[in-house]
């Protein structure tokens, strides 16, 4: 009797357990669908679009996901198939410096444009 107790408790853990894993899976499947591009739907993330290619990719994430993925992994797999293009949040290297440097100059810039404005206003 105490076997079949314990196999019940086990068995309603390991639903529970599933259920817990899906749901995560789920919520970074959606995070990680917000980041990636839709290649046909320029401007659009896979998430938003309702493409083939955005259904595709939803599956393919959801895919790595349950071969045990975690979400570098599976920005770096779709990174090397698709290239550096498709996320939103290109990595800071050589190629992409520019990108990251340049609003931080130009909030400097501008911070000097509106001081000296006001030091030669108050003169």
């Amino acid at each position: 009797m105490k076997i079949v107790r314990f196999f019940f408790i086990f068995l309603i853990f390991l639903n529970f357990y599933n259920l817990s894993y899906s749901k995560d899976n789920e919520i970074l499947k959606k995070k990680i669908s917000k980041n990636i591009r839709c290649l046909i739907c320029q401007g659009q993330s896979i998430y938003d679009s309702q493409s083939d290619f955005a259904e595709s990719m939803k599956i393919l994430i959801e895919k790595k996901l349950n071969e045990g993925l975690n979400e570098d992994q599976v920005y770096e797999f779709l990174k090397k198939r698709y290239g550096q293009w498709i996320t939103y949040n290109p990595d800071f290297n050589k190629n992409t410096f520019i990108l990251w440097l340049l609003p931080i100059l130009l909030f400097f810039v501008g911070g000097a444009i509106i001081v000296r404005k006001l030091i030669v206003q108050k003169l």
